[in-house]
């Protein structure tokens, strides 16, 4: 690898750092706080509970690999061991959090639309085996490639040199194919297929899907409420208690439907952007893509932080924290002002 081949790595790498590292950091910082707060407050240690602080667990590494996952689309000088590592635990928590997201919308789904049986779930029943099932099938599919399901053959080597710009950077390069780890050589495109039509894309629908079956239970609920209490109040024209009603419905719509737009429509779009880029041209690597590439998965790692912050419970002891701070900042400010004075 020449020296411009050496200055666009690293120009690369400097530019997912600088947009992944605040982003990884917020991810980071929020689910602590949220995650203290459920710890400190007895009153949340139930299932429930527990499902969605496995999530933030999850969603906290997924924010720690948040600077790494992009990193896979470059070509590096890794050895083998080191390069599966690069590729298989960053996917392994993606996969362990989009599963964890399934199952906590799963859980709230059921309490919704069967709420008798809610407690009898197995769910419920077995929570070390949810876990299991949630955390484990996840690592199950991301370590097939260290299992044999990878592309590092002498067939392959060339891939990642290709790249290079000059014939003796290319000699240099293909003596030293051992240390070229790139993602294509640990995910066949079999793999990458499988995992974005066969995992995650069924698995955004079924959220998307158990989201709009809530709302529009909801919907329904509230246009029972709204006529009984017309037949009550011996009405014909809506109260000021349907109308409130009405508005906290519109704006529960109006929030679901920025947080879908906000944070999943970013990583559909480099879902399907990286994978036109798998099929049309494999060794193409552009900004464009990087930038896509951090802001989608940064922008799904947001969902749980949505999710926990809508949930006043949850943050409760952190702004009574911030309250006794600012009570304690309060004197001393006020003190300085009149010794100014």
């Amino acid at each position: 690898m020449d020296s411009d081949d050496s200055f666009v790595l690293l120009s690369e790498e400097q530019l997912i750092y600088i947009i992944t590292i605040p982003l990884s950091t917020s991810i980071i910082l929020a689910n602590l706080v949220i995650i203290l707060g459920i710890s400190w407050n007895r009153q949340l240690h139930n299932t429930p509970n527990y499902f969605f602080l496995s999530l933030l667990v999850a969603d906290l590494c997924t924010g720690v690999a948040l600077p790494f996952i992009p990193l896979m689309g470059l070509n590096r000088h890794l050895s083998f061991s080191s390069c599966l590592v690069a590729h298989v635990f960053p996917n392994f928590l993606f996969l362990a959090f989009l599963f964890n997201l399934v199952m906590v919308h799963y859980e709230r789904y059921i309490c919704i639309i069967d709420p008798l049986h809610y407690s009898n779930l197995w769910m419920h029943r077995s929570f070390p085996l949810t876990l299991l099932v949630v955390w484990t099938p996840a690592l199950l599919y991301a370590s097939l490639p260290a299992f044999g399901w990878n592309n590092w053959t002498g067939s392959d080597f060339n891939s990642c040199c290709e790249s290079t710009q000059n014939l003796t950077a290319f000699s240099n390069c293909l003596a030293n194919t051992t240390s070229c780890c790139s993602y294509r050589r640990v995910f066949p495109n079999a793999f990458i297929f499988l995992e974005v039509y066969g995992l995650v894309l069924p698995a955004i629908l079924a959220i998307a899907a158990m989201t709009g079956h809530v709302l529009w239970i909801t919907r329904g609920q509230l246009k029972d409420i709204c006529r009984l209490h017309r037949s009550v109040e011996r009405g014909s024209q809506a109260s000021d208690q349907e109308q409130k009603l009405n508005l906290r419905y519109t704006r529960c719509v109006v929030a679901v439907s920025l947080t879908f737009l906000a944070c999943w429509v970013p990583y559909l779009i480099y879902m399907h952007v990286s994978i036109a880029l798998v099929v049309s041209d494999p060794k193409r690597s552009s900004t464009t893509h990087i930038v896509l590439s951090c802001t989608g998965i940064g922008s799904m790692a947001v969902v749980p932080i949505v999710l926990g912050l809508a949930n006043r419970q949850y943050t409760e002891p952190a702004l009574k924290l911030l309250q006794k701070l600012r009570d304690r900042w309060r004197p001393r400010t006020q003190a300085s002002e009149e010794a100014t004075v």
